[in-house]
């Protein structure tokens, strides 16, 4: 195996061990393209390749926000996609975790300031974590779900959250 390949594993593996310990289940993703241009959906996809295979570390994208833990948006949150964005996040069951990916969610990247488009995704949501890149890659966005899983699992310990339950 290559030294990337071994990175990945060991990723996975804590990641595997993070969402086991925050669900004891698998953990759901909701995706939504806010207006980006597909870089970041592209590195989205190579998750699911057989390099990086999230679903092997109880990771799944889901079609429904209803069945979601987690909201990983990407784009710049256009004003075409504000209301959809938004409809969305009331789907998604609390307690929920928000991630910004890219520069376009984080801040509005090369479309901050723009008529069209809000400046970052926390000018709307309240976002839990940030993945920065331009796209980042799938090493990064691992990483960044990790820091989400610990962000949960902190908020559950203090009660601000009640904890989720698992099936």
């Amino acid at each position: 195996m290559s030294s990337g390949t071994d990175e990945v594993e060991r990723g996975g593996r804590q990641l595997e061990a993070r969402i086991k310990k925050a669900y004891g289940r698998s953990l759901a993703i909701r995706e939504v393209d806010a207006g980006s241009c597909n870089a970041c959906e592209v590195e989205v996809n190579a998750l699911t390749n057989p390099i990086h295979d999230i679903e092997r570390f109880g990771m799944h994208i889901v079609a429904s926000p209803r069945h979601a833990d987690m909201l990983l948006v990407t784009g710049p949150v256009t004003r075409n996609m504000k209301h959809a964005l938004m409809q969305t996040y009331r789907a998604v069951p609390e307690p929920k975790i928000v991630i910004a990916m890219g520069a376009c969610a984080c801040s509005g990247g090369i479309f901050k300031d723009c008529y069209a488009t809000t400046n970052g995704l926390d000018k709307l949501l309240p976002v839990d974590v940030y993945i920065p890149g331009c796209p980042p890659r799938p090493q990064a966005i691992i990483h960044g779900f990790m820091v989400a899983l610990d962000k949960i699992m902190e908020k559950t310990r203090s009660g601000q959250l009640p904890p989720k339950e698992t099936t």
